[in-house]
């Protein structure tokens, strides 16, 4: 079984670390925005490796509950957002964090998640940039 000093050997320093009150841990290893992935793993409280979860898919945008969901829940669900992705507009008071991932077709598509400050409503947004490749066809990611 590998221990955190495994994990992180390999990944290296998390760039996000969430303590249990059980003792367990859950860490974010985001590789964007060049790679459309972010890994969360999941260690035991005894240091133990349990799992390692890739959360940029569709199945886990799906969780996000639109005026339900806060920004913590949101971090710990898919990891910090690409940082130069990130915009506020002052005029609709609306924070935007962005992530690039794989969608269902195996393209390069980006996700949003976008929070009302004023109304405390979180919304999410999908686009499939067109990105062209030198034979004019948007990169797939390869998946």
């Amino acid at each position: 079984m590998a221990t955190r000093l495994d994990v992180t050997a390999a990944m290296g320093t998390p760039a996000m670390t969430w303590r249990d009150a059980d003792g367990s841990e859950q860490l974010a290893y985001p590789r964007g925005p060049e790679g459309p992935h972010t890994f969360m793993v999941f260690m035991a409280a005894d240091g133990r490796l349990q799992r390692i979860e890739q959360v940029l898919k569709m199945t886990y945008f799906a969780r996000l509950q639109p005026g339900r969901s806060d920004k913590e829940s949101v971090l710990r669900l898919l990891g910090p957002p690409v940082p130069q992705w990130t915009e506020y507009y002052p005029a609709r008071d609306e924070l935007v964090w962005e992530w690039q991932f794989c969608d269902s077709w195996n393209q390069l598509a980006r996700f949003d998640v976008l929070f009302d400050a004023a109304t405390g409503v979180v919304r999410t947004a999908y686009q499939r940039p067109a990105l062209m490749g030198p034979d004019g066809v948007a990169p797939f990611c390869g998946q």
